[in-house]
């Protein structure tokens, strides 16, 4: 028996967890190097400084939303956040900046927003 692989909506929150806990911890490791990479700018002590404040933020994002049965709330936060950040890192690209990993960052957010929205 050949059974198709489902994606379950745990599994996505999980994934989408993990990818934002790990680049909080990037952003607090590395700031300069991070912002180099997704937006191609220099880093200053001030870019280090809210790079390092994202950074915690998507951490707090990700604890808050570690996959529970039945977390509703989760799943919205993290469609959410998926769309509007794979839209902002779109107009950074377009009108500001771009860096190496940026647009796919975009691609990665628009495509986990658009499965979030499909459960």
């Amino acid at each position: 028996m050949n059974q198709a692989r489902v994606i379950t909506p745990h599994k996505l929150l999980t994934v989408c967890v993990v990818v934002e806990i790990a680049t909080g911890v990037a952003l607090l490791l590395t700031p300069g190097l991070f912002s180099h990479l997704l937006l191609g700018i220099v880093a200053t002590e001030m870019t280090n400084l809210f790079a390092r404040f994202f950074g915690l933020a998507l951490i707090g994002l990700g604890i808050a939303c570690w996959p529970r049965p039945q977390s509703i709330a989760a799943m919205r936060s993290m469609l959410f956040y998926n769309g509007a950040i794979a839209l902002y890192l779109a107009y950074v690209g377009v009108f500001v900046s771009t860096g190496l990993l940026l647009w796919p960052a975009v691609v990665l957010h628009a495509v986990m927003a658009g499965l979030l929205l499909r459960r």
